[in-house]
């Protein structure tokens, strides 16, 4: 449309360079069907630069939102039946550590998908992550409000965690759309084995956060789901290896620090 809004504009310049340069008429209209050309690919261009600018500044938005701000939730935090927790210190001690692993396990999903819909050229991919990622938004707000009544704090190494997902994140998505869904299945897999595990270590009486753990298992696996038929490739059993070796690390230390 903005083309064709131009037309007088580049009809004129043309006109007038080639009277200026003594060019014969056929040689004027070529000139003007390629001047036309330029403009538009010069706007394409243009487009594309902001297009990137956009989605780095989304990127950014995400990273402040999730390290500085107060997560809210598009859902309400899931209960069971059983009725309120009553936990002693012990258990409460327990259950923050878990819960505290959960939360950097959200905050390094929110650097994830924000790093592969930065990534991906596919607009209906980039809606996909958008949308896990919102999921994950709700775990984050659940996470972070369980921590508050169990009287814990988050892990103060968030800005490492999420620095160091995003950065895989980039790396699986400069790797080509099934590598990227790849990444994502094997994550959601793990985190999903990580999560039936915090089930079982959970203290008995702490109804609240098995809840939250419960639901987070089934989006994870959902979304594992949503990727693997998006048309995620398997990844090598060495890249799977590493991924538990890192993950290991940083649970181990997230359940303290």
């Amino acid at each position: 449309m903005y083309c064709t809004r131009q037309n007088g504009l580049w009809q004129r310049k043309a006109d007038n360079w080639c009277r200026s340069e003594h060019f014969p008429l056929h040689d004027c209209n070529n000139l003007y069907r390629a001047c036309k050309v330029h403009l538009c690919l010069t706007l394409v261009s243009t487009f594309h630069k902001a297009l990137n600018m956009d989605s780095f500044f989304i990127a950014a938005d995400t990273a402040l939102r999730t390290l500085f701000a107060k997560p809210r939730a598009a859902k309400a935090c899931p209960t069971l039946p059983e009725g309120p927790s009553e936990l002693n210190d012990a258990d409460r001690r327990a259950a923050a550590g878990l819960m505290r692993v959960n939360h950097v396990g959200e905050v390094c999903a929110q650097a994830l998908y924000a790093s592969q819909a930065l990534t991906t050229p596919s607009p209906e991919l980039r809606k996909q992550f958008n949308q896990a990622s919102a999921d994950e938004v709700d775990h984050l707000a659940w996470t972070a409000e369980r921590l508050h009544e169990l009287g814990a704090r988050p892990s103060i190494l968030n800005p490492l965690w999420y620095a160091g997902a995003f950065g895989l994140g980039l790396l699986a998505g400069r790797m080509g759309n099934a590598v990227s869904l790849g990444f994502v299945v094997e994550t959601e897999h793990q985190v999903g084995a990580h999560l039936k595990s915090h089930l079982d270590a959970l203290p008995t009486g702490d109804h609240a956060s098995r809840a939250i753990v419960a639901q987070m298992y089934d989006d994870e696996m959902r979304h594992a789901s949503e990727a693997q038929a998006a048309g995620a490739v398997d990844l090598p059993l060495p890249v799977k290896q590493m991924m538990r070796a890192a993950a290991k690390v940083m649970t181990t230390v997230a359940e303290h620090v």
